[in-house]
C-alpha cells in the first residue's frame, strides 16, 4: 500500500515544484492543497503531520500538474478574492488583480447615486460599488455573455441584487441614460505587446486584454462616448497600462473633462486615470 504524504510534506513539496512556473509557488501551493482538502490553509497549518486521503492526495497532484502548464491558480480553485470579498473566476473572465481594486477606491471618492460598469467581466468593480452603495443604481455592461453569466452569480452570491446585467458594445445597451459614474477596466494591450508565453495571460479572454494596434481603442471609445452618458459634473474613472497616463489625460481633456488626476498602482505606475464633466 503506497502511502500518502502529511500535509506539510505535500504543500513544501509543491512549493518546489512550482518555483520555475510561479513568483508565489508557496502560496500557490497553499491555494491548491486548500483547494484539494477543502481545509483552510489555517487548519492544515495547525496539524501540518496528519496524511492526506488517498482521493485529496490525488487531486492535489493534479491540481499541481496543471499549475505546472502554467494554468492560473485562480481557474484551478475557481474564485479569487478581491477587495474585502472573493469572486468566481473562470476562462471567461479576466482574473480580478490588486490594480483593479485602485479603481474602485478611486470610485469611492466621490458618492454616486447612478453608476456605469463598461466591460464588468466578473462582476467585480460594480459589485464593489453595489457593496458601498446599496442604493445606488448600477447597471454593468459586457459584450461576452458568458462573462454576464458569471457576473449574475457574482452579484447574487454577494447581494449585490440592484445591478442590472447588459449584454452588447460599449455604450449601446444604455443610449440615453445618465449616471453620476462611468467605471472601467478596457483592454488596453496593443496587439503586438502579448507575448504568447505571457504567463496567466494565455488563459484569460484575449478580447478583454487586447486593445487593437495603439492599444487606446478601448479607452477612446469610453472616453469620446462618457460625456452623453454622464450627468453635468459626473465623473469618469478608467484603468489603463503604465504607460498610457499622458494620452489618457489628453484625452479626457479634449472631450470636456477637468480636476483629471491619475493614481498609481503598487509597483508606481501610472494606472487610473479619472476626471469630473465640467457642468456646462
Amino acid at each position: 500500500m503506497t502511502l500518502t504524504p502529511t500535509l506539510e510534506e505535500a504543500r513544501r513539496r509543491a512549493g518546489q515544484d512550482l518555483i520555475p512556473v510561479s513568483a508565489s509557488p508557496a502560496l500557490d501551493a497553499e491555494c491548491l492543497l486548500a483547494c484539494a482538502t477543502a481545509l483552510t490553509r489555517t487548519q492544515f497549518r495547525a496539524h501540518p503531520e496528519a496524511a492526506l486521503e488517498a482521493p485529496a492526495w490525488a487531486c492535489f497532484q493534479r491540481l499541481v500538474e496543471r499549475r505546472l502548464s502554467g494554468e492560473p491558480v485562480a481557474h484551478l480553485i475557481g474564485r479569487r478574492g478581491f477587495m474585502d470579498f472573493e469572486l468566481q473566476v473562470g476562462p471567461a473572465v479576466l482574473i480580478p488583480r490588486p490594480e483593479t481594486e485602485h479603481l474602485v477606491e478611486a470610485a469611492l471618492e466621490q458618492p454616486a447615486a447612478s453608476v456605469l460598469d463598461l466591460g464588468c467581466g466578473s462582476g467585480c468593480v460594480a459589485i464593489a460599488l453595489a457593496r458601498a452603495w446599496p442604493e445606488a443604481r448600477i447597471d454593468a455592461v459586457d459584450t461576452s455573455e458568458a462573462a454576464l453569466a458569471l457576473a449574475r452569480t457574482n452579484a447574487h452570491a454577494l447581494s449585490a441584487r440592484q445591478i442590472r446585467f447588459h449584454a452588447g458594445d460599449w455604450y449601446a445597451p444604455i443610449r440615453g441614460q445618465r449616471y453620476d459614474l462611468i467605471v472601467s477596466n478596457p483592454p488596453y494591450i496593443r496587439a503586438d505587446e502579448l507575448a504568447p508565453n505571457a504567463g496567466d495571460l494565455r488563459f484569460e479572454p484575449q478580447q478583454a486584454l487586447v486593445a487593437g494596434p495603439t492599444g487606446m481603442e478601448a479607452l477612446h471609445i469610453v472616453i469620446e462616448g462618457a460625456p452623453a452618458q454622464l450627468h453635468p459634473g459626473g465623473q469618469l474613472w478608467l484603468e489603463h497600462g503604465y504607460a498610457q497616463g499622458p494620452p489618457v489625460r489628453d484625452a479626457l481633456a479634449a472631450v470636456g473633462f477637468i480636476a483629471i488626476e491619475t493614481r498609481h498602482d503598487l509597483a508606481g505606475h501610472e494606472r487610473i486615470s479619472g476626471g469630473r464633466l465640467e457642468a456646462s
